[in-house]
């Protein structure tokens, strides 16, 4: 049984740049991924200070985790986006860049983007939590 996966934006509820303010999952299995980090396969912090290229590996891993539980973007029901800035021009830019990136349909659904302080590894400048409905 494949999941049903509604999302929704209200009209009493504001505009959105792309994702919904609530998804609904009827039925079927859910993953929860750990949040995805700019590390390549050996564990080795890609583009320290560069934002794109650490969006561009959170998003290749993110989409490397889904596919590892037979899930695509389109599959995530729920994001939340950290990145380290409390510039809004960065937040919108990192915001963008996700959404244009392999991993962009991801976003579209109930997502949350977060300026934060820091993050786990020195230099790290974003990570993406995941949660999606897995196909059945």
């Amino acid at each position: 049984m494949t999941a049903e996966i509604t999302r929704i934006n209200p009209p009493q509820l504001h505009a959105t740049p792309g994702y919904h303010h609530i998804t609904v999952v009827e039925a079927g299995r859910t993953a929860f991924l750990a949040g995805q980090c700019p590390l390549d396969r050996a564990g080795t912090l890609v583009g320290p200070g560069d934002l794109d290229s650490q969006i561009d590996q959170v998003a290749a891993n993110a989409v490397a985790a889904l596919s590892a539980v037979g899930a695509r973007p389109d599959h995530v029901v729920r994001s939340v986006i950290y990145v380290v800035s409390e510039d809004v021009a960065v937040l919108g830019a990192a915001w963008r860049r996700l959404t244009d990136s392999v991993a962009g349909p991801a976003f579209t659904t109930a997502s949350t983007l977060l300026g934060v302080a820091r993050l786990g590894f020195a230099g790290q400048l974003v990570e993406v939590d995941l949660t999606a409905a897995l196909p059945g």
